[in-house]
């Protein structure tokens, strides 16, 4: 998930260096997003440079290597004000790997397999909210705590997806997996070759 705008808006605080903005993301973050990559950090500053959203200045330092300071332009926070009047699309529409292990087992046809992989993702699901709920009650920032309980919501909504697809392909006795299996697309190699199909056009091959 691009975090280059969230880089802004630290920067819109005031002139950072890279460690600085780590901690000062992971502090204002919450520990559900974990750990920032300096490097990674560091590749997004020196986009920001190129884009012209962020300029740096180097300070000398009589032991260290020289510390590289960053600070927003007017580009920059034009850009992080752009973001910040606009809503926020799912980043990854509704494509999510869990849906398509749905698919995969649903349409084999096995209640076996659809019951392994939905067992598999609630108890990892309740796993999780567990450890979210452990997070928000140690939180003390209310941002951080706001984050945690979002977090712990979406956890909630897709515990509630497993109960759903439970029902709609087990509780029937098999009969809608049944139904699956038999509406499959029959493979290209087993339709009719139409090449070997007589063409009306062609005036040597008869019906």
């Amino acid at each position: 998930m691009p975090i280059h705008h969230a880089v802004l808006a630290l920067l819109d605080g005031g002139p950072s260096h890279g460690y600085e903005l780590k901690n000062a993301f992971e502090s204002a973050i919450g520990p559900q997003w974990g750990p920032l990559n300096i490097g990674h950090l560091y590749q997004i500053l020196d986009r920001l440079s190129r884009d012209g959203m962020a300029q740096s200045r180097r300070h000398p330092q009589s032991i260290k290597p020289d510390r590289v300071v960053y600070e927003i332009t007017n580009t920059g926070r034009a850009e992080l004000n752009r973001w910040l009047s606009e809503a926020s699309p799912r980043s990854g529409g509704f494509r999510d790997d869990f849906f398509l292990k749905v698919t995969a087992a649903a349409r084999s046809g096995s209640a076996e397999a659809v019951r392994t992989v939905l067992d598999n993702q609630r108890t990892h699901l309740l796993r999780e909210l567990r450890s979210l709920e452990n997070l928000r009650r140690d939180a003390t920032d209310p941002v951080v705590r706001l984050l945690l309980s979002a977090a712990s919501r979406h956890t909630s909504a897709d515990l509630s997806f497993v109960e759903d697809a439970e029902a709609a392909l087990l509780d029937d006795g098999g009969t809608t997996l049944a139904a699956l299996t038999r509406t499959r697309p029959t493979p290209a190699d087993d339709r009719p070759d139409q090449s070997d199909q007589p063409h009306r056009h062609d005036r040597n091959v008869y019906p």
